[in-house]
């Protein structure tokens, strides 16, 4: 790693050399970002994830920048163009397309109207109209007609190409052209003529310009798409006429016909090359940023989701509700392994609600059902009235609806076939639904996050970048919970920090032939677990039940040393340290610190004295839908009922009411003061009183408002 590096990410992001030095020094032994965040504080100065992931990708984009500018040095002295003063242009560039701009002159291209120009021996007079020489242009035009040049106009045209190419090469008119369209751009969106019914939903668009910087991601994607689509077109452009001024100031100094021909040639460029080359750098630029902003959404509403509350090791049974095919359901013991399953039929056309109920009824007390757990879907609602007015129990039971969202694509999945390879998908999709309750994050990891439905425009931004940010988000939010390694699927060891695939399917295998890990030590038996995968993933996996209380705990095998010495300095074993809450305080961390372990290290492994393997998960709560409302048809303008936020965007967001189509709570009506960002304002899964202003039965539309409810 190159020390030039050091000072520049340092500066970027406002962080202190040594953290952003020890930081890529971790990353470059192979330490993972959850790793570096949760044990090594006093090397990082406590930074977060969020700081450590920024640190690595400023890391990232110098290496780009310094590998394109030896990729285009090497080009331009290949082509024995390279001088002294280019050199030290190039060796000085710090953006892209700083770059790409120096290297513009000297780039093979297909032969331009410039490149022609100069084969018929055009240049020299090109040069004189660019010093605005006062003579008789047209007579002077005249010299350089020949064999490929038969008049004057021809000459003069081609002499203008050669400096519209000039123009468009210079640096300072590209900065100029730039720093205009930094200010003053204007995105503007028109229909493409014939398609207004075929792109009905892009009508907002038809007709549509506003400031570029104003305009918001989900309408500069939304715009995108409609383009695409071949419904829209798209331009992006600052004020011509002042883009024209800007140039002709850099090139025009006189008043002559020079500089009239100057003025067309300047004109030419801007429109045919110059605005062109910039707009698509800010197309490329507007992109990426609503592709992040897209992507944070995104990651924000998967994080919130995976760390949904958890119903915890309880059995289960679970329903996946339907007409016509009947309820599949499931019973489930407490960790999550299937029991028994079978059909229920209590809605038309069968209606075979009596029955029903009586097998329901029948499952509960014979599997010792502690709760029961509805999808969402089709007669999501009716099942749940089904459930708690048709079936009388003997124990208590609490019910739960679940958002089943992308659990058709895990029952066709290979992982499910793995898992359940002699039951049919409707018996796997039930399953996926009652172990959601029971473990959100355990069961949404065997699911691509593409799939759950919380984000915005999702097939629409870079599709590498976005998979790259969820899988971070699943191994940030993975190793923050813990992972039981006695009962945890492949997919959540995957996740777990420094194991991956083989890892993660070798400690299954492990544990298929030796029985349930009884200490993290065993983890070093694992074929291929090396000093620094254990290192790594330690501290993340649970053992409950182990001989060393220590090792159902988020302290990190590598400090067990200094709990054994705080228990034995207070005459205690560790399990009592652990069990006697009154001892924390008696610790004084200063005694302990040492050349590898300072007070951050410490004050963490005292907050996990105090509730070792706590699940930083909340509690789950149960959810009541208004009772008067089935369908859309039932939902009337001014109504207040509960709903559960089920996607937040950064228009607003959307919640569920009971009917198949979530309603949508705007920004503006999200709260009675001004709302930047909704999530701010709700989280996913919240419960929520809302307002129903509108209801459109004909385009499926809910609007909803959270102000003065």
């Amino acid at each position: 790693m190159e020390e030039k590096y050091f000072q520049k990410i340092s500066d970027e992001l406002k962080l202190q050399k040594k953290q952003v030095v020890n930081t890529l020094n971790l990353l470059n032994e192979g330490a993972t970002i959850p790793f570096i965040s949760r044990y090594r504080k006093e090397l990082t100065g406590q930074l977060d994830e969020v700081q450590i992931a920024d640190i690595k990708k400023s890391y990232d984009k110098l290496l780009e920048i310094d590998d394109r500018r030896e990729a285009i040095i090497s080009a331009i002295e290949k082509a024995e163009k390279m001088t002294d003063e280019l050199l030290a242009k190039l060796k000085g560039a710090t953006t892209l397309n700083e770059l790409e701009d120096l290297y513009l002159p000297y780039k093979q291209k297909r032969k331009t109207r410039a490149m022609k120009a100069k084969e018929k021996g055009l240049e020299p007079l090109a040069e004189i109209l660019l010093m605005e020489q006062k003579i008789d242009i047209e007579l002077k035009a005249e010299e350089y007609l020949n064999d490929d040049v038969d008049s004057v106009e021809e000459a003069l045209q081609g002499a203008r190409d050669i400096i519209a190419e000039y123009v468009n090469e210079n640096q300072k008119s590209r900065d100029a052209i730039r720093n205009l369209f930094n200010k003053g751009a204007v995105i503007q969106s028109t229909m493409v003529k014939g398609k207004e019914e075929e792109g009905a939903k892009y009508r907002d668009y038809f007709e549509w310009n506003e400031p570029l910087h104003k305009s918001p991601s989900h309408r500069v994607l939304a715009m995108y798409r409609g383009e695409k689509e071949g419904f829209l077109k798209l331009d992006i452009s600052p004020d011509k006429e002042e883009a024209l001024y800007r140039l002709e100031r850099q090139y025009i100094h006189a008043n002559n016909d020079a500089s009239k021909q100057l003025s067309v040639a300047i004109s030419d460029s801007y429109s045919r090359l110059l605005k062109p080359s910039i707009e698509t750098e800010y197309r490329n630029l507007i992109k990426e940023k609503a592709d992040n902003e897209a992507i944070k959404v995104f990651t924000d509403n998967l994080r919130q989701l995976l760390l949904s509350s958890p119903l915890g090791q309880k059995r289960v049974l679970a329903l996946d509700p339907g007409y016509r095919t009947g309820c599949k359901v499931v019973c489930l013991d407490a960790q999550g392994n299937l029991l028994h399953n079978e059909t229920i039929y209590p809605h038309p056309p069968q209606s075979e609600t009596i029955q029903a109920a009586k097998k329901v009824k029948h499952l509960v007390e014979s599997y010792q059902i502690d709760a029961i757990a509805i999808g969402n879907g089709t007669a999501g609602r009716e099942t749940e009235t089904f459930i708690k007015k048709a079936v009388k129990f003997d124990r208590d039971v609490q019910v739960f609806v679940v958002n089943e969202a992308g659990a058709s694509i895990y029952s066709a999945s290979a992982v499910a076939r793995e898992e359940f390879p002699e039951y049919d998908v409707t018996v796997r999709g039930s399953v996926s639904i009652g172990r959601r309750l029971m473990d959100p994050l355990a069961e949404l990891v065997k699911i691509d996050p593409k799939s759950i439905g919380v984000g915005q425009y999702q097939h629409d931004v870079d599709q590498n970048k976005l998979q790259t940010s969820l899988d971070m988000v699943v191994a940030s939010c993975v190793n923050s919970v813990g992972v039981d390694i006695n009962t945890s699927s492949k997919q959540l060891l995957t996740y777990v920090s420094g194991l991956g695939p083989q890892l993660a399917q070798n400690i299954i295998d492990y544990r298929k032939e030796n029985g349930a890990f009884k200490s993290r030590k065993e983890l070093m038996k694992v074929k291929r677990m090396g000093a620094k995968a254990f290192e790594q993933a330690a501290g993340f996996l649970r053992i409950s039940n182990a001989d060393n209380p220590l090792d159902n705990s988020a302290v990190h095998p590598e400090s067990y040393y200094i709990v054994e010495k705080i228990a034995k300095d207070l005459s205690k074993s560790v399990k009592e340290l652990i069990q006697e809450k009154e001892l924390k305080k008696k610790i004084k961390l200063e005694k302990y610190i040492d050349d590898k372990v300072g007070i951050p290290t410490l004050k963490d492994i005292v907050d996990e004295l105090e509730k070792p393997g706590r699940d930083p998960r909340t509690k789950i709560k149960v959810f009541e839908f208004e009772q008067s409302i089935r369908s859309i048809e039932d939902v009337r303008s001014g109504m207040v009922v509960p709903g559960i936020v089920t996607n937040i965007t950064n228009f607003g967001a959307f919640v569920d009411i009971g009917v198949k189509q979530d309603g949508l709570v705007h920004i503006s009506h999200l709260k009675n003061e001004y709302v930047s960002n909704p999530a701010d304002v709700v989280t996913l899964n919240q419960h929520v009183m809302v307002k129903v202003l509108e209801v459109d039965v004909q385009r499926k539309r809910i609007q909803l408002s959270m102000k003065d409810v």
